[in-house]
């Protein structure tokens, strides 16, 4: 198992700066670009250059058909079977041309098939968006997002009034105000989309070896609930804000979990938290957050751990050397609107870790990094 920040793929020499410099202005060149295009050894290239390109411009679009499909409830219609764009539309509340198009549009993106007989039907990724635990729920919740990034030059400055900083009240330290409707609007969305998570952790990592797990900032208790299933006799402690406590004792007892797991309310920005368990997950919190609030929640996670206790954090993780689309071109921006916090690199991670007197720190793989990546750390003995 590779420590953490370790590369996993074949590292290869940087070009030399004034050979990628003179690569730019080759391509740069219209000249080039011509040429390209037409010559037979060149032109696939060129061409793949271009859709890329294109796709980057139109990737906007793209996601506003998802959006489209989910919020008129287009891919549900088609669960039972494939149906012509003209018997759709009445239900969709769109005319035939506009419930064409938008037929057209989720095929080219492969949500959905066109069938010979000109009807449509679900696709792979259609398929898969109604199967995916709270993938709807997400893409809906991405209109906020979407409304930050109308100004993304503004965003980068920190000159944008974010709607994600406002849906997130808890992050800013909001703690002592929020409200019960808050909470639920916040677990609900976290609750959904857990599930892939604790399915990535509890594939990458083993807990046999503790008695008591305690998730930290475990919102209504989406991934103790799947670490409940998998392991029977660990005891589990979820400790998060009252509100979301009181919340979680509802979603517990209405999943006959509620004397499975302990709820303690408390805040980790100020308390310390409760002694006796030798685990302590860490799920899709650091990231929420800035260093200073990390660097305080890391030594309480030590203090509260005995000898030999392990720490496991689990979230969206930047590629660090090695940049990646989800980590650092989605999670980085949807943070950056949130107005604190940042995705960081396991090597990030791991530095912290240590900072606090964690060792044995590690980077297990996980198979979907685009769900979570997964750092797991020892108190000393």
């Amino acid at each position: 198992m590779p420590a953490a920040g370790q590369s996993r793929r074949r590292a290869f020499p940087d070009i030399p700066a004034a050979a990628a410099a003179w690569r730019n202005r080759l391509i740069g060149s219209r000249r080039f670009q011509r040429w390209a295009a037409a010559f037979p050894l060149t032109r696939r290239l060129a061409r793949r250059d271009g859709e890329r390109l294109f796709d980057l411009m139109a990737g906007f679009v793209y996601s506003q058909t998802l959006l489209a499909c989910v919020e008129l409830g287009l891919l549900e219609r088609l669960r039972a079977g494939p149906r012509h764009s003209a018997e759709l539309a009445a239900g969709l509340g769109l005319d035939d041309d506009r419930a064409a198009a938008l037929c057209q549009a989720a095929a080219s993106l492969d949500l959905l098939e066109r069938r010979r007989d000109g009807r449509f039907q679900l696709g792979r990724l259609g398929a898969a968006v109604l199967g995916v635990p709270g993938l709807q729920a997400m893409i809906r919740h991405h209109r906020m997002f979407y409304r930050d990034l109308s100004d993304p030059a503004g965003l980068l400055r920190g000159d944008s009034d974010t709607e994600l900083a406002r849906f997130w009240p808890y992050v800013l330290g909001a703690d002592a105000n929020i409200g019960g409707a808050e909470a639920e609007t916040y677990s609900e969305l976290m609750a959904t989309s857990q599930a892939l998570v604790a399915e990535e952790i509890l594939r990458s990592v083993q807990l046999s070896g503790a008695s008591r797990l305690m998730d930290v900032g475990g919102g209504t208790g989406a991934f103790l609930g799947a670490v409940a299933e998998a392991y029977p006799d660990l005891r589990l402690t979820l400790f998060d804000l009252p509100a979301v406590t009181a919340a979680a004792a509802r979603s517990l007892a209405a999943r006959g979990l509620e004397q499975r797991i302990t709820l303690v309310p408390g805040n980790f920005r100020t308390d310390a938290l409760p002694a006796g368990a030798d685990a302590i997950s860490l799920v899709r919190v650091l990231y929420d957050h800035g260093d200073d609030t990390v660097t305080g929640l890391l030594d309480r996670v030590a203090e509260g751990l005995p000898p030999g206790g392990m720490l496991l954090v689990a979230e969206p993780m930047s590629g660090g050397s090695r940049p990646s689309r989800f980590g650092d071109g989605y999670f980085s921006f949807y943070t950056m609107a949130m107005r604190t916090g940042h995705v960081r690199a396991p090597a990030a991670i791991a530095e912290l870790l240590a900072g606090a007197g964690f060792e044995h720190i590690r980077n297990p793989r996980t198979l979907r990094p685009f769900v979570t990546g997964i750092v797991t750390a020892r108190k000393p003995r």
